[in-house]
């Protein structure tokens, strides 16, 4: 059997597919094993040191604080960024070239800057500019910064979304009189939205993860900084960074898994249920319209 793209493995193929299966995954044990022994033999495995982690202690007043600015940082970000870059990626499309060129000009400039560097310009601006308190200062450094970043990326990804579409959608709301303005918002963008959804994700995903650069480089109080003082005051340096690991891990999983769902949802919105009529059904659905079109009329015109 043949697919389009590839073809189907013959019995030599799927022999050396499985013995190059069977040494990755024992290869992959013995990495495991020798992590598992390497932790042992420094003590890392005590279990004084995964101890605190069992206690609420260490959850309220370190983690779950830590967890909910990450999640309040990365939330404001992905609010104000998903339309800001919705509306650059539009404006970069433009037939005007006052507003193509800025728009291009300044998604190329951002999208060039490292978010770190970003983050650092916003926390300078907002210390000689504003009068930020100095304890929410981090914050809106942090989300500035992933803003301009994350915005200019997801312009990318609206202009590549809208583009991936045939150009007769295009044509055949201009045949039928829309203005461009109607034929992007109600005709492209609901069509680009499911093709998004997947780069629009994986760059939600890099927003949750690049709120830990605000903790290292600006003291923002995001999860791996409140780590560290967990870290200090227990002496559990090796299992904090593993705990806060995995909960990065559940929770851009829950995204993805979210987001996989809804695309799901929105493809089985758009897909026809595929019936078909048989003739006599076509027969009767004809001579029903006709007889809901003509026959009030027939009478008095004929």
């Amino acid at each position: 059997m043949t697919s389009v793209l590839y073809d189907a493995p013959g019995p030599r193929a799927k022999r050396r597919n499985v013995l190059f299966s069977v040494v990755f995954f024992v290869l992959l044990a013995l990495l495991l094993w020798w992590v598992w022994q390497t932790m042992d033999e420094k003590g890392q495995l005590e279990w004084s040191l995964w101890e605190p982690f069992t206690t609420s202690e260490a959850w309220t007043t370190y983690l779950l604080p830590g967890l909910a600015d990450t999640l309040k940082a990365a939330a404001l970000s992905m609010v104000i960024a998903l339309p800001l870059g919705a509306v650059l990626g539009i404006a970069r499309m433009s037939d005007h070239r006052w507003v193509r060129i800025p728009a291009g000009a300044v998604v190329e400039f951002f999208r060039a800057i490292p978010v770190l560097l970003l983050m650092l310009f916003a926390n300078e601006f907002y210390v000689r500019s504003t009068g930020i308190p100095s304890d929410e200062r981090p914050l809106y450094a942090v989300v500035t910064g992933l803003v301009l970043y994350n915005a200019s990326v997801l312009a990318e990804v609206v202009r590549a979304g809208i583009l991936s579409l045939p150009k007769g959608q295009s044509e055949a709301a201009m045949a039928i009189g829309l203005r461009k303005s109607q034929t992007m918002s109600s005709i492209l963008l609901p069509q680009a939205v499911t093709a998004m959804l997947p780069a629009i994700v994986s760059q939600l995903v890099v927003i949750v993860k690049d709120t830990a650069l605000g903790g290292v480089m600006l003291g923002f109080t995001e999860l791996l900084n409140t780590r560290s003082t967990l870290a200090a005051n227990y002496a559990n340096v090796i299992p904090s960074f593993i705990v806060v690991a995995i909960i990065f891990i559940v929770l851009n999983f829950i995204l993805t898994s979210f987001a996989s769902w809804l695309e799901g949802r929105l493809r089985r919105s758009k897909r026809s249920t595929g019936a078909v009529l048989g003739a006599d059904k076509v027969d009767d659905v004809n001579a029903a319209e006709v007889g809901g079109t003509y026959g009030t009329g027939a009478g008095g015109s004929i």
